[in-house]
């Protein structure tokens, strides 16, 4: 019986200089989904991810595109060396275009293009508000859940377990940050550009669903988790609703994730780092996963097949 395998996608916050150029090097898959990248938007967007410096890949409207043509890069080349049709995909935030990509619902220049506008469109909203966000270490979503309501802000990611991010105006974050603190749960404000998924991202989130309604989506051809249900999704009208409220909304990976570790056997992360697959082994320390994001990468991957 051969194994059921499922895909995972990075979201933004991984992107590091040089990300893909050891597969555009050795990959000619990789190689020519660079080069598609950079036709379909029109600028060279493969050099900034080779060459380009880590503030380079700050902008959301780069980093973004970026992250998402590494992604599709990093899938190119596994598809170049396997014939594994995947069961299930999913991706956290940013990550969710690539994961429709590959599960045949989005195609890559709508997919490239959407995300391109998605960063332009929240690098925006940043510049017209004071946000931030902070990560919250300890198992109490209860009490962060009750603590952002006070202060105003919102629950950005659930992550993982023991793993929870706020998000909001300064002055309801830093209160919130205090509070939680005091409450004995470890807190790390994370160095971003502003509020993502809070409501701070709202007006992103409205000029954005015009091009979001305009784009064609298909039926997935395997099963789809998204971020805004933690849930399977099949419909096109539904993936789109949750692409659309995903923006200034929570984003539920664990709930995503959780379903994924029941529906496949094995969990491959595509795009830069190994974040996604860090937080799996949050949930089951066990769980055969593996990271394509580099030529090592790619042939470990290929070695969890074999196992």
């Amino acid at each position: 019986m051969s194994k059921r395998i499922g895909y995972m996608f990075a979201g933004q916050g991984a992107q590091t200089p040089g990300m893909g150029r050891d597969l555009h090097e050795h990959s000619a898959a990789a190689k020519a989904t660079f080069a598609q990248a950079d036709a379909i938007l029109g600028r060279p967007l493969s050099s900034t991810c080779f060459h380009g410096a880590a503030e380079d890949l700050t902008a959301c409207a780069t980093c973004q595109p970026a992250i998402t043509a590494m992604s599709l890069a990093c899938l190119a080349a596994w598809n170049e060396r396997t014939n594994v049709t995947p069961v299930i995909c999913g991706g956290l935030s940013l990550g969710e275009y690539a994961a429709l990509q590959a599960a045949g619902a989005l195609s890559m220049p709508d997919a490239l293009r959407l995300v391109a506008e998605r960063g332009r469109l929240m690098d925006q909203a940043c510049r017209q508000s004071e946000g931030g966000m902070a990560a919250i270490i300890g198992d109490d979503p209860a009490l962060v859940q009750k603590v952002c309501k006070t202060c105003g802000i919102d629950v950005a990611n659930y992550n993982c377990p023991g793993q929870i991010v706020i998000s909001g105006a300064k002055d309801g974050l830093r209160q919130a940050m205090q509070t939680l603190t005091a409450a004995g749960l470890r807190v790390v404000e994370l160095q971003v550009a502003g509020a993502y998924h809070s409501r701070l991202m709202q007006p992103a989130a409205d000029a954005f669903l015009p091009m979001l309604n305009a784009c064609k989506i298909t039926t997935p051809t395997c099963t789809v988790v998204q971020n805004a249900s933690g849930k399977r999704e099949t419909k096109p009208d539904d993936i789109r609703r949750n692409l659309a409220r995903q923006v200034a909304g929570s984003v539920l990976w664990e709930d995503c994730a959780r379903i994924m570790l029941a529906e496949c056997d094995a969990l491959i992360e595509f795009g830069p780092g190994a974040v996604l697959s860090g937080f799996i082994r949050r949930i089951d320390k066990r769980f055969p996963c593996a990271a394509v994001n580099s030529v090592a990468g790619l042939e470990n991957a290929c070695l969890l097949l074999a196992d």
